[in-house]
């Protein structure tokens, strides 16, 4: 029996979903990241230092748990998104769509004929997903498209309006470049505000999940409360600079002071 996506369960109860972010090329810390209760883990291929490779191996560690695999592609490359689905990615974030055509395109990659062009064999997937993979795959991977450029602010509405598309996800950095603005994780400015508000009720409108990447807890927090449904929090090299920072802080605080001639301590 083919494995159902937890996300979709999620969504269709009216929750909001906890998305890990993986950059680091170690199937090591994907397995310890997979089992600190996260509801999903995205691995980067596009701005993340890993390859495919790295990517399959991740997966398998990713397996230990019941989180939801998802992975970015560094393109629209149907070549790519096909092998990452093949290798039992669950859920594929698409960046830089802009047009409806390109939404299509990405869509297409993603679905078995007759809702896509999508080529049958599905490696790995048939050992994650089930041995009748293929007959549910169509209905069981999670298809977001990035908004995040100028041409994608401006089709907006076209773009979710593709067939088969499951959500769009908001890049905020790139966003705010497209709108003229210094990049922002957590934007602030009215204008890139107001467009990720017109990004959350197209969805919502289109009957489209919505995704977001978010620099702390709490934006993560606000986000939800907006209405976003998978909230990227951080990611893995981020979450271990920040913490090793701190314990280090708190080491150095915590420790006796050091004389002024560095010859012991007081």
């Amino acid at each position: 029996m083919a494995r159902p996506n937890k996300l979709r369960e999620i969504w269709q109860a009216g929750g909001w979903a906890t998305n890990g972010w993986l950059s680091i090329p170690s199937s090591y810390s994907a397995e310890l990241m997979a089992h600190q209760g996260w509801d999903s883990l995205t691995i980067d291929m596009q701005h993340g230092v890993v390859d495919y490779q790295a990517a399959v191996t991740m997966l398998q560690a990713i397996s230990t748990t019941d989180v939801v695999p998802m992975a970015r592609v560094p393109w629209n490359d149907p070549a790519l998104i096909m092998k990452m689905l093949d290798a039992g990615a669950y859920a594929i974030v698409c960046p830089m769509i802009s047009t409806r055509a390109e939404a299509e395109a990405f869509v297409g990659a993603c679905r078995y004929p007759p809702n896509g062009y999508r080529s049958l064999g599905p490696n790995r997937a048939l050992l994650y997903g089930g041995a009748d993979y293929a007959q549910h795959a169509n209905k069981t991977i999670v298809t977001l498209a990035m908004i995040e450029t100028k041409a994608g602010i401006e089709n907006l509405e076209a773009i979710a309006e593709t067939p088969g598309l499951d959500g769009l996800y908001i890049g905020p950095s790139d966003l705010s470049l497209a709108l003229g603005l210094p990049p922002q994780v957590d934007p602030t400015d009215p204008r890139a505000v107001e467009t990720i508000a017109r990004i959350v009720a197209t969805a919502k409108k289109k009957g489209l999940v919505t995704g977001m990447f978010t620099g702390s807890p709490e934006q993560a927090a606000r986000c939800a409360a907006q209405g976003i449904q998978l909230c990227t929090i951080m990611n893995d090299a981020r979450i271990l600079s920040t913490a090793a920072k701190a314990v280090v802080a708190a080491a150095r605080n915590a420790a006796p002071a050091k004389k002024a001639d560095g010859g012991g301590y007081v």
